[in-house]
C-alpha cells in the first residue's frame, strides 16, 4: 500500500546499507533527486542494476555508495565515458567496484523474470558474443520442447526500486506516460518501492495510449519532487538539459572538481533544488 511522504523519509525506510538497488528510467524520468538523496544519508555497500547507467550513477559510484554494477551499457549518452565509474574500475577510487555486464535484451528479460516471480530468464540471446566468456552468471539450456539452445540468467529481484513519473494521485496510483524502459517491471520484481512524481493530484487524467499505471498497492512510498528527474526530461514538464549532460564529462574528469560539484549541488541542498534547475530550464 503506498504511503505519501517525504523523499528523505521514503529513502530511509526503503533503502539500506547492502541493498540491492534498481534506479530505472529509459533517457526519459530518471530518478536524480532519489539518487540524490541516497548519497546525502551515506548508503554504502548497494549493488546497483541498471540497463543504461549514466549521470546519477556516476555520481552514486563516485561518492562511495556503491560495492557491485549489473548493467548492459554504461555511458555519458552523447558524451563519452562516465569518469567516475572508470575510476572505479581502474583505480579502485573511492572503493573497487565489481561488474556484471549483460545485453540489454538480458536486462529486460531479467526484470520481466522478477516480476512474475520466476528464479531466472531464459530467452534467446548470446548466441556468438563475448559476454559469457566474463559472466559466469550467463548460462545455457537446452529446450525441453525444441531442444534449442536458450541463454538463461538469474532474475533482477532487487530489495528497492527506484522510478520517477509523472503523477500520483492522492491514493498513490502512479501513471507513467512517454518514452518508457523498464520502470513497470523493476516496481514490480522489487521488494519495496520508491517513486518520486513531479505532482500529486486528486485524480489522474485521462491517459495516453502507451501510459503504465501502476496501482498503489504496487508501491510502497510515493512523493512530490517537482524536476525530480533534472536533467533528464519528463514529458510535458521540461526537456532534457543536453548541455548539463556535456559539462558534466568535465565536472566528473578529476576527482577535486567531481567532490567540490557534489558538496555544492547535493550534499549541501535538497530536493527543492531541482524544481528551480527544472523551472530555469522550461522557461
Amino acid at each position: 500500500m503506498a504511503q505519501i511522504t517525504s523523499l528523505a523519509a521514503a529513502i530511509k525506510a526503503a533503502v539500506h546499507d547492502g541493498d540491492v538497488v534498481a534506479l530505472e528510467g529509459f533517457t526519459h524520468l530518471i530518478p536524480h533527486a532519489a539518487g540524490h538523496e541516497i548519497i546525502r544519508q551515506g548508503r554504502k555497500h548497494l549493488t546497483l542494476i541498471r540497463m543504461t547507467p549514466d549521470l546519477i550513477y556516476d555520481q552514486m559510484i563516485g561518492m562511495g555508495c556503491v560495492d557491485r554494477l549489473v548493467f548492459s551499457w554504461g555511458g555519458n549518452p552523447g558524451v563519452g565515458s562516465l569518469h567516475r565509474l572508470r575510476d572505479a574500475v581502474e583505480q579502485g577510487w573511492p572503493n573497487k567496484l565489481e561488474l556484471e555486464e549483460h545485453s540489454h535484451a538480458a536486462m529486460a528479460n531479467a526484470y520481466e523474470a522478477g516480476a512474475a516471480g520466476l528464479p531466472c530468464a531464459i530467452f534467446r540471446g548470446y548466441i556468438g558474443g563475448g559476454l559469457p566468456t566474463v559472466n559466469p552468471k550467463i548460462k545455457f539450456i537446452e529446450c525441453p520442447f525444441t531442444g534449442e539452445r536458450l541463454a538463461a540468467i538469474p532474475s533482477h529481484r532487487p530489495d528497492v526500486a527506484v522510478i520517477h513519473a509523472q503523477r500520483a494521485d492522492r491514493k498513490g496510483n502512479v501513471m507513467i506516460e512517454g518514452v518508457l524502459g523498464v520502470q513497470k517491471e523493476a516496481v514490480l520484481a522489487a521488494k519495496r518501492q520508491v517513486v518520486t512524481v513531479e505532482e500529486i493530484v486528486d485524480e489522474l487524467p485521462e491517459r495516453s495510449l502507451n501510459a503504465v499505471v501502476l496501482p498503489h498497492w504496487t508501491v510502497s512510498h510515493v512523493v512530490e519532487v517537482p524536476g525530480g528527474a533534472f536533467p533528464s526530461y519528463a514529458q510535458g514538464y521540461y526537456p532534457r538539459n543536453n548541455s548539463f549532460y556535456k559539462k558534466w564529462d568535465d565536472i566528473a574528469r578529476e576527482r577535486d572538481t567531481f567532490q567540490a560539484w557534489m558538496k555544492e549541488n547535493v550534499l549541501d541542498k535538497g530536493p527543492e533544488a531541482f524544481a528551480q534547475y527544472a523551472r530555469k530550464r522550461a522557461k
